[in-house]
């Protein structure tokens, strides 16, 4: 079921794009009962923040946000930092940021922006730097605008990533 919805690459604006109508019915069926089979699920917190990350690759932020806001993790912050930063709820983004701390992916994170080009204050990722960033280059269509939609598609990827390995991993 995950992979048939991430089959369709996709670089993910920075604002809140346009929900993609042809995944809707596949997101909709979509239950951690139902994408993670029972006795797989080590940390139901993290199986739904799965959800809400994948609504949120498909552009729906609404449902994103309904999933994400009802986990009351660091992860579920993050997911909900980011549905804000698309929004765009620059602060909004920057609160449920404070929320998250020093999540586990933000130093592949750090790493990755730079190897894709980022320029940062320093090697540490800082999402309150990366939210002035997507302020100051979203719409504008820029080489800048592309290069941070590829460092929020890696954020994506890493979180995702981060979220299924906890949720499915062993106990």
């Amino acid at each position: 079921m995950i992979a048939d919805l991430l089959q369709e690459p996709r670089l993910i604006p920075l604002g809140p794009g346009t929900p993609n109508q042809a995944a809707r019915a596949r997101l909709q069926a979509l239950a951690v009962e139902k994408v993670f089979p029972a006795e797989g699920v080590r940390d139901r917190a993290m199986a739904e923040a799965c959800l809400a990350g994948l609504w949120l690759y498909h552009d729906f932020l609404d449902e994103s946000h309904t999933i994400s806001q009802s986990i009351a993790t660091s992860t579920g912050s993050y997911w909900h930092g980011i549905m804000h930063r698309r929004e765009p709820d620059a602060g909004n983004a920057a609160y449920w940021f404070r929320r998250v701390g020093d999540h586990p992916v933000f130093e592949p994170l750090g790493k990755a922006a730079i190897i894709l080009g980022l320029v940062t204050p320093s090697d540490k990722w800082n999402p309150f730097y990366f939210i002035e960033l997507c302020e100051q280059h979203r719409g504008t269509g820029a080489e800048e605008e592309m290069l941070l939609c590829r460092v929020q598609l890696r954020e994506w990827e890493l979180l995702f990533d981060w979220c299924f390995r906890q949720g499915t991993g062993p106990c």
